[in-house]
């Protein structure tokens, strides 16, 4: 039996193996860290499978996370884009104005009490939500089944709002 043709093609079978670990490792691009005008780092993503798992892998880490869903008999639909704006309730100081560009964001907000206000197609769902030392804090925001982004767009401008109760 030839000794050298095994071993030859156990090695090419692992480099082909490793090869394919190491492309499906370099396949995800995990999303970039920002910088938002009012000071606050934070990141959005979670469009693709493994970018998801990504962000709720790292979220830990980070003060805040916020999940975007559009609830349609019972299937979450994720919307691409929202806008986010954090706010200190007492005050009115807005904390973190930006654009999600995916389903899921995290910010490294200071410890405190806010307001959050995502707005996707018109309808806004506010939030309160506490940031603690050391406890990640998280905020789902899940439009109802009957909301259709195309007819919530404002006509004259305005918007809609909806509070929602905070689950903790």
């Amino acid at each position: 039996m030839n000794t050298n043709w095994i071993r030859s093609s156990v090695t090419f079978s692992a480099l082909a193996l490793f090869g394919t670990l190491a492309a499906a490792q370099t396949s995800l691009i995990p999303p970039s860290i920002r910088m938002a005008p009012q000071g606050v780092e934070y990141m959005c993503g979670g469009s693709a499978k493994d970018e998801a798992a990504f962000m709720h892998m790292v979220a830990p880490r980070w003060a805040a996370s916020f999940e975007f869903a559009v609830n349609d008999k019972g299937h979450h639909h994720l919307p691409v884009a929202a806008r986010v704006k954090v706010r200190n309730p007492y005050n009115g100081d807005v904390v973190l104005d930006v654009p999600s560009a995916g389903p899921m964001m995290l910010a490294r907000l200071e410890p405190g009490s806010y307001e959050v206000d995502v707005t996707l197609g018109g309808l806004t769902l506010t939030q309160p939500i506490n940031v603690l030392i050391g406890q990640p804090a998280r905020a789902v925001f899940l439009w109802p089944s009957n909301f259709d982004m195309a007819s919530a767009m404002p006509r004259s401008g305005g918007q809609t709002t909806a509070l929602l109760s905070t689950r903790e």
